[in-house]
């Protein structure tokens, strides 16, 4: 099976500069400083965005200085009811990551089809800047939402595809080129909340969404500079005949919906801890410290630290495992962080159940995010990496995109369940979350089989 397209291209990229990033192509240091700029600007306007809805912009005093506003509410209260401040910033906050992570099927489609990747990641990147300096003004909140979820839909399937094409198909560095990816994005995603988070909910919420539009610049002034050095598949008529979908091509892509389905139940956990987390912080953990309040958007931060920290020793324990022949499949990988991630739930509800009149100590809450890095490595890059080599040449951009059809899913059940967080007590919220990332790993295990017979990739 043909992995990658444009091979002619990636064998010029990689036999110009093979090793000129830390033993990788050159082109990946662009892409993955591009990504950290990136990520740096989209989390953290998303570090701020439910506590923007819930405390600020939604509050009858000031929605009407949105544009378009009524007929938003009007709209989703006829799909789910009438809602307060609360369930409509988490639910608007579904919608939007759904969206957001929707779209890069769409632009991963026209990057494979039409206007190829480079060309694509630039017109998401313009797009994404626009939208987070229009998100420093009131009226045009809604409008901004619409111009990040068009320009992420370009940037994200496109510039992920990227990496892969600096390979070629048998090269093993193709994992490792994905976790470096991946330790970008978090970079870029933990330093975001210290920065924006800090100065949106401290100084005033505009600065924080101008600081993240400022990031986006930067990070399409680093890609731009790099152009010369990352592939560019000039899309033709024959180049378009050549990736059309061939009989065999079909499974694959079935075991990818599959893996996708079951990784959605992960990031619905995950999706929720930029959801309602932020003010289940704000309402029930004792933030104080020597008399100085942490501010709520520390935490989120601290979601991406700890990935940070865990990347050497996951990666160093893949290593090992494999030096003595048992390193696990991708599949089982994913399950394992399932797991992983459910446990971290736990650590919540124990977090409530010995809860004292000053709030839940902080001690729960970064327990929890120690345990969900580990999770994530698990899961995360795996995934993309996964994607990457099952996915036909045809479509391969478009189904790296779809990796983010899984983030999509758990958006928006992450919103909905956001709507049960006033109406339950929180620790039956968070062992709900538990439970639905966990059963991951029962799907994995039993469809493994299955799985592995359709692919035949693993």
């Amino acid at each position: 099976m043909q992995l990658e397209p444009e091979t002619n291209i990636k064998n010029a990229v990689q036999n110009a500069d093979g090793t000129a990033f830390i033993g990788h192509p050159k082109g990946l240091g662009f892409i993955v400083f591009t990504e950290a700029w990136e990520r740096f600007s989209f989390y953290g306007m998303q570090a701020l965005l439910v506590l923007y809805m819930a405390t600020h912009l939604f509050l009858p005093e000031h929605s009407g200085n949105v544009a378009g506003f009524g007929a938003f509410q009007s709209f989703l209260e006829s799909i789910f009811g009438p809602m307060s401040t609360q369930a409509l910033a988490s639910q608007t906050f579904g919608i939007y990551v759904g969206l957001v992570y929707f779209s890069p099927v769409i632009g991963g489609y026209l990057g494979d089809r039409f206007i190829g990747q480079h060309a694509a990641v630039m017109i998401g990147a313009m797009l994404m800047a626009i939208g987070h300096f229009l998100m420093a003004f009131e009226v045009s909140f809604l409008v901004a939402l619409l111009f990040l979820i068009a320009g992420s839909g370009f940037l994200k399937g496109n510039l992920a595809a990227q990496v892969g094409q600096l390979y070629e198909a048998s090269d093993q560095r193709r994992d490792a080129g994905y976790t470096i990816y991946n330790f970008s994005i978090n970079v870029g995603a933990a330093i975001a909340p210290l920065v924006c988070g800090t100065l949106g909910e401290l100084y005033g919420w505009h600065y924080g969404f101008g600081i993240a539009g400022i990031g986006m610049l930067v990070g399409l002034a680093i890609y731009v500079a790099g152009s010369r050095h990352l592939p560019k598949s000039k899309i033709t008529s024959e180049t378009i005949a050549a990736r059309k979908l061939k009989k065999e091509d079909f499974a694959p892509i079935f075991v990818i919906l599959i893996m996708l389905a079951i990784t959605s139940l992960y990031w619905t956990a995950q999706a929720q801890v930029w959801n309602v987390y932020p003010l289940w912080i704000k309402d029930e953990v004792n933030r104080l410290i020597f008399g100085f309040e942490v501010p709520v958007t520390w935490f989120q931060s601290l979601d991406f630290m700890f990935v940070l920290a865990a990347a050497p020793l996951v990666l160093w324990f893949w290593r090992r495992q494999n030096k003595l022949g048992n390193e696990p499949q991708d599949s089982i990988k994913i399950a394992i962080g399932c797991l992983i991630f459910g446990l971290a739930f736990m650590m919540l509800v124990i977090g409530e159940m010995t809860s004292s009149d000053a709030g839940i100590h902080m001690f729960w809450p970064f327990i929890f995010h120690c345990i969900c890095g580990t999770g994530f490595l698990y899961i995360g890059p795996v995934a993309m990496s996964f994607i990457s080599r099952v996915a036909p040449a045809s479509v391969n951009s478009m189904m790296i995109g779809s990796y983010y059809l899984a983030i999509f899913i758990g958006g928006f059940g992450s919103g909905w369940l956001g709507q049960l967080y006033e109406t339950m007590a929180p620790q039956w919220f968070w062992l709900i979350h538990g439970g639905i990332v966990s059963s991951g790993a029962v799907l994995i295990v039993l469809l493994k089989p299955f799985m592995d017979k359709m692919a035949r990739a693993e």
